[in-house]
């Protein structure tokens, strides 16, 4: 009788258990359902809602059928540069720059995964995970007034809101760090603020997506607006800085409001979109895991440090681990190479000190490499050769002090 109420009052266990169902968490199931040997293992999603909105959007470089090409909106094969003095059409082949948004994603899983009787939601937010058995292998996770089990626990959930956070200083304390790890490792934001706006007659070529323009305020650091037209009336345009502080949001809308009224003098539109983000640009590892809790996503180090580049290399990081829980083999989450990484932190250390104005850094990789050489860097996909060719765009005087720094700190 003992054994059998002691059994009613345990929490659930689940085979997996997913803590946070933004893109990372939620990506992480996709390919769980469509892996034959696990999509029938008991799942348990938790986050602190489901009711999603259109938060955010997504692109990334594909040169071939993505994974989630039924929700690709736009698509682009020619991009444009544009700084002082330079403007420069690319075209991408056999790159394309696509476009998914957020809300798009998250309704096509969530649907999907409603839909199957082993995977089970609970909205809640959570207030611990910990390893409760490291012989059995299992974790609990802990909500006000519940708590789980899983075999595997994945985490994408950093333990604060990224866009209420205005400094590194305010990052590192939220997370607990040290301040000489701070100091160790470059830390940057890429903070935006995006529009979709709606013009009243044709203003945007839809065939083009501006990838960079510095013809902006570079509020003493790396900025540039960022425009991808939808169709001709209609387009995505955001002001995108690379800094160690976050800007009050009417900061923002004044340089948005500025370039808008100069790029198309005399031309009305409404806005009927807004989104805005930060998103840390750093080496720095934001948790430590312990087995079975593994971190993904943001948490997991998936983003590309040196451009703040996600989505892509989060779905690389998921598929990675689908494949090791299908062998049965241990989780490594890091998806990035020694190289790229070296790479990544000698841009960061350039960016962060001041070395060289990012606008300039840019304007001389793609305006002396091909297109798709810059997106095969840019994804981590380059050759040794073509890793050598995009840091001789820059000045040796610039790039070979940054790198011995670089190779200093990591001694």
């Amino acid at each position: 009788m003992n054994n059998e109420i002691y059994k009613k009052n345990q929490p659930a266990s689940y085979d997996y258990i997913i803590a946070g169902a933004g893109g990372a968490g939620l990506s992480l199931l996709h390919y769980i359902m469509h892996s034959s040997s696990l999509c029938s293992k008991s799942i348990l999603v938790i986050d602190k809602s489901f009711n999603k909105t259109n938060d955010r959007t997504w692109c990334f470089w594909d040169n071939e059928i993505s994974t989630f090409e039924n929700l690709v909106n736009n698509s682009w094969n020619t991009i444009s540069i544009h700084a002082k003095g330079f403007d420069k059409e690319l075209f991408t082949a056999p790159f394309s720059y696509k476009m998914i948004q957020g809300i798009d994603f998250y309704n096509s899983i969530l649907k999907e995964a409603k839909s199957r009787p082993n995977i089970h939601f609970q909205e809640a937010i959570i207030l611990d995970i910990k390893v409760l058995d490291t012989a059995f292998k299992n974790a609990q996770v802990e909500w006000e007034g519940g708590a789980a089990v899983g075999n595997y626990v994945f985490s994408s959930l950093l333990p604060f809101q990224m866009n209420q956070l205005t400094s590194a200083s305010a990052f590192s304390k939220s997370l607990q760090l040290e301040n000489s790890l701070i100091n160790k490792a470059p830390f940057l934001w890429q903070h935006f603020k995006g529009r979709v706006v709606q013009f009243d007659t044709p203003v945007f070529n839809k065939a083009i997506a501006k990838l960079m323009d510095f013809n902006v305020p570079q509020q003493e650091a790396t900025a540039f607006i960022y425009q991808l037209p939808l169709n001709e009336k209609v387009a995505l345009v955001e002001y995108t800085i690379f800094s160690e502080n976050v800007l009050a949001t009417t900061e923002y809308d004044k340089v948005l409001d500025t370039y808008l009224a100069k790029e198309f003098s005399g031309a009305t539109y409404t806005i009927t979109h807004e989104e805005i983000g930060a998103i840390p640009m750093t080496q720095i590892e934001f948790a430590t895991m312990q087995a079975p809790i593994y971190t993904i996503g943001a948490l997991g180090a998936a983003i590309k440090a040196s451009t703040g580049y996600a989505f892509q290399f989060i779905q690389q990081q998921c598929k990675n681990i689908v494949a090791q829980l299908e062998k049965g083999i241990p989780i490594q989450t890091n998806i990035h190479t020694t190289r790229h990484q070296f790479y990544d932190a000698v841009l960061l250390h350039i960016l962060f000190n001041h070395k060289m104005e990012g606008a300039e850094i840019f304007k001389r990789i793609f305006a002396k490499n091909k297109a798709a050489t810059v997106f095969k860097f840019l994804s981590n996909t380059s050759t040794i050769l073509e890793d050598i060719k995009i840091m001789r765009s820059l000045p040796t005087s610039i790039f070979l002090p940054a790198a011995i720094k670089v190779l200093l700190r990591r001694a």
